[in-house]
Formats: structure tokens, C-alpha cells, sequence
């Protein structure tokens, strides 16, 4: 977990940032996964410098979930008839 400098009064603003290795692991995925879906703008991610360290917000993460989450289909019901055999 990584927090950013703060000034007085400032934490209630800001978010929890989370590592790679850590956003993985919440979301129980593999590091090149997760590189692939930041790459793929999947996921959003914060990066101060250009080729720095990359983090994540807690809410980067939830709609990565919610746009990954599918509903279920119902199975449908296929009614097979055999020949019997006489």
C-alpha cells in the first residue's frame, strides 16, 4: 500500500493507491494480466513520472470489476427425443 504526501486536512480526499503486485492480487490475477488490460485501457492507473512506478485507486479497480462481471445466462432447456429401437 502506498499513500501519497499530504497536507494538513488533505487524506479524507485522497484515495489508498495500490501496487501492481498488490491490485493483482485483489483482483486474483497474474502481473502480465493486469499489464495487459492497463496497456488495453482496461483498468486505469496512476503513473507520476513517465516509465515510474504505476499504482491503482480502489475505484480503478471496482469498475474494472464491474466491466468485467457478466451475468449469468440461463441454460436453456433442449428437449432431445430418442428413436427407440423396436
Amino acid at each position: 500500500m502506498f499513500k501519497t504526501p499530504l497536507n494538513a486536512g488533505q487524506e479524507a480526499d485522497m484515495e489508498k493507491l495500490f501496487s501492481r503486485k498488490e491490485a493483482a492480487k485483489l483482483l486474483g490475477i497474474s502481473l502480465p494480466t493486469l499489464d495487459l488490460a492497463r496497456s488495453s485501457g482496461l483498468i486505469s492507473y496512476v503513473q507520476y513520472v513517465e516509465n515510474g512506478c504505476v499504482y491503482f485507486t480502489e475505484s480503478g479497480i471496482q469498475e474494472y470489476i464491474a466491466r468485467s462481471t457478466h451475468r449469468a445466462k440461463p441454460r436453456e432447456n433442449v428437449m432431445t427425443y430418442r428413436k427407440r429401437r423396436v
